[in-house]
């Protein structure tokens, strides 16, 4: 049996959920995956209001589409970042408050265990999102950064995230981090930080998105080998780097879009990633949850690349084998 094919709505969520639930079951796919902002899921109300699950179900239900995770990666990020007005532009209004950071870092943590409650009230076990890091700012270590700032900075993020996963555990939802730079993982060492910094809490785990791990130089695939038993959810979205001798992988202050980047993310098929070694793996180590497209592409249209994106993933997909290719040629098994 295939795979779930579902519509991340997080670059959707200028559009009222029933506008787009009925055009992601015209394009194709099984369900969507939430977002906790625009219409589509709103935590606070998720917890406050009476049948408000029910009726975001409802909607979902009358076009013929599931939903397998909620995701909260905008309140998420302010959790462990050093907040600042860059921050302002991604968090509610009741987020933000009066701006002061360490309240707002409060707000966002109890935010993140509210989504725990209000995922388990929806029905799915699965909140994806960003952690943000105290650290991401000392990539570059120069100024001089010292190994014992680093360590101080994975135990600060394990100090903010431990109470927020125990809520996890006890409503029996687990959290996918996006390993994703700018937050505390986002390659496969660092993830093994983040979880060793965590006495491998089993409620912390990963959104798998290869479009941030390509360019950066990794094979995705490792990922999935290292750590199997984590890969909670996984997001389809390609990427693909344009290096000329004249930019970098790191941007160069350009914005997405801009054809001098070094690299740029594509719409599922039309980039670098390999996604057919990608499902293999899946494959190989149980993975049966969704495959979430996240779409992105400033080149293209977003409707035309949302349904080509549905048909694609649907053509890379494939059940596992129940025995091997050459079964039928053993002697053994036939006399059996």
């Amino acid at each position: 049996m295939t795979k779930p094919i579902t519509l991340f709505t997080g670059q959707w969520a200028d559009m009222p959920l029933e506008t787009l639930a009925a055009k992601a079951a015209t394009w194709g796919y099984d369900g969507l995956e939430l977002a906790c902002w625009g219409d589509h899921f709103e935590v606070d109300r998720a917890l406050n209001e009476d049948g408000y699950c029910q009726h975001q179900l409802d909607i979902l239900e009358k076009h013929g589409l599931a939903c397998f995770a909620i995701s909260n990666h905008l309140v998420g990020q302010a959790v462990s970042d050093p907040v600042d007005d860059r921050h302002r532009s991604i968090l509610p209004d009741r987020i933000w408050g009066d701006g002061n950071p360490v309240g707002i870092q409060q707000r966002a943590a109890q935010e993140m265990m509210d989504s725990a409650s209000a995922a388990k009230t929806l029905g799915v076990g699965i909140v994806n999102g960003f952690t943000g890091s105290p650290i991401w700012h000392k990539l570059y270590f120069f100024p001089p950064t010292t190994s014992q700032e680093i360590v101080a900075g994975y135990q600060h993020f394990a100090s903010q995230w431990k109470p927020i996963l125990d809520a996890f555990t006890k409503h029996g939802v687990k959290f996918a981090l996006e390993v994703h730079p700018t937050e505390i993982a986002y390659d496969i060492v660092t993830f093994e930080h983040a979880l060793d910094a965590l006495d491998g809490h089993k409620a912390f785990g990963i959104n798998f998105d290869p479009s941030h791990l390509i360019w950066q130089g990794l094979d995705p695939v490792q990922l999935i080998n290292r750590f199997p038993d984590r890969i909670f959810h996984v997001h389809v979205k390609d990427a693909a780097t344009t290096l000329d001798g004249t930019n970098s992988i790191l941007g160069g202050h350009l914005g997405f879009g801009d054809h001098r980047r070094g690299w740029d993310f594509r719409s599922p098929g039309r980039g670098e990633v390999d996604f057919e070694g990608i499902i293999r793996a899946l494959n190989r180590i149980g993975y049966d949850g969704p495959l979430s497209v996240e779409w992105e592409d400033s080149a293209m249209d977003r409707e035309h690349g949302a349904q080509e994106a549905a048909e694609f993933v649907r053509d890379i997909d494939f059940p596992v084998s129940g025995q091997a290719f050459d079964a039928a040629f053993d002697k053994k098994e036939q006399s059996s």
